[in-house]
């Protein structure tokens, strides 16, 4: 670590001491443009043995705990790489180096399951219906859904899944550490649009080596340090998968898909479900390139957005087909004749069930009159309106409104 990165976290640590309470929301506003500040700290959480390490994780927590909500997310940003160092110290079995890392991982845990009147939290997270549309789906893009008995009443039914009460802990063992981490990691995907992209960069390469480490694939990525196996859970790995997923259309798309790839190494060897198949989802759903001036700024994901003008099936049964259905069915059975006479006319028959050209019966029968009709209806209108036609011949037309029974 160089003396200028030095200098720079001890005037950090100093200059937040002596802050006044009222200068405090400033100071938050104006700490996140510090580059150079937080690229000191990386380098200090990620040698273990530096002495400026445990009065930064104290400084972090006091950001965590102040409330304000800039410095909270301050503190955040640094959860992947301080995830990394207590894992890879765990793994070494020097847990006395990791004991300021352990303890800001468990305060920012015990801090977060509890609300501010100090009771426990139970987060809900409601399943999205696939008969509903969503910013991700058309439900008449997925096709025809039966309604059957079983779908009508699950219809309208959300089903939601809670996660809580968590119990506080005092100390990391091999039992709680992943619900411990997974938990913080769930913290951290919450807050992911606030994150930088330094950030991002971090979780895609941390989440790479945990699931690599002392296996053959760590001689291809050329990791050094670690050589031993860090053990997950399914829990953890699937949430891994969430800020990942993120980081694909927010800049990090080359670090973001080799880590899904070590990620999917990692499932099927420990033949996880869960992350196989949040893996393989969020495999099929990419472009089949890399997203062009991805590190220009944030990218967006293509929807479907639901039109305006409602969409109507061919095949939906409406009331004008079902008038229709009932007309057809009360014909009569001498209806082979196209026409019927009436004095010396001939009065054509007009089909007013082809609605949209769907039954075969009238519309056949209306596509086959429709040249003769109108012939014969403006010869009729014709005669009817003529006043020199002879009476003697021809009897008078008038105009007669036909009823229809329903």
């Amino acid at each position: 670590m160089l003396a200028v990165d030095t200098g720079v976290v001890e005037e950090w640590l100093s200059e937040f001491k002596t802050l006044p309470e009222a200068s405090i929301s400033s100071y938050a506003t104006n700490l996140k443009d510090k580059s150079a500040l937080v690229s000191s700290l990386y380098k200090v959480i990620q040698e273990p043995q530096s002495e400026l390490l445990e009065p930064v994780c104290h400084q972090l927590f006091e950001f965590y705990r102040s409330g304000e909500e800039q410095l909270l997310r301050f503190t955040l940003q640094f959860l992947p790489e301080l995830m990394w160092c207590y894992l890879a110290v765990s793994a070494s079995r020097d847990l006395q180096s990791s004991g300021c890392i352990e303890a800001l991982l468990l305060g920012v845990y015990n801090l977060e399951i509890v609300d501010k009147q100090g009771h426990s939290k139970v987060l809900s997270f409601t399943i999205p219906s696939l008969s509903k549309p969503s910013v991700y789906h058309e439900p008449s893009s997925i096709g025809s859904m039966a309604l059957t008995e079983g779908a009508l009443s699950q219809h309208g039914l959300s089903r939601v899944v809670y996660s809580g009460p968590h119990p506080q802990r005092e100390m990391l063992t091999a039992q709680n550490r992943f619900e411990v981490l997974t938990f913080l990691l769930l913290c951290y995907n919450a807050a992911l649009s606030y994150m930088p992209a330094v950030s991002l960069q971090s979780l895609c390469q941390i989440c790479s080596r945990i699931c690599v480490c002392g296996y053959p694939r760590q001689q291809v990525r050329k990791y050094k340090g670690v050589n031993s196996r860090i053990p997950v859970s399914s829990e953890f790995m699937v949430q891994m998968l969430t800020g990942i997923y993120y980081a694909f259309y927010n800049g990090e798309w080359d670090l973001a898909r080799k880590a899904m790839d070590d990620i999917l190494y990692r499932a099927q060897l420990e033949l996880y479900p869960e992350p196989l198949l949040v893996a393989n989802a969020i495999k099929a759903s990419l472009p089949q390139s890399a997203m062009k001036s991805s590190k220009e700024g944030t990218r967006c994901i293509q929807v479907e957005i639901t039109p305006t003008s409602s969409r109507i099936s061919r095949n939906a049964v409406t009331s004008m087909s079902i008038r229709g259905h009932r007309w057809k069915r009360h014909e009569q059975p001498e209806n082979g004749n196209d026409a019927t006479e009436l004095g010396n006319f001939i009065i054509p028959e007009i089909s007013v069930t082809n609605v949209a050209g769907e039954r075969t019966g009238n519309g056949e029968k209306s596509r086959a009159l429709a040249e003769n009709d109108v012939q014969h209806l403006q010869g009729v209108q014709e005669t009817a309106t003529d006043p020199r036609t002879d009476s003697k011949g021809i009897p008078e037309i008038r105009r007669q409104k036909s009823v229809i029974p329903i």
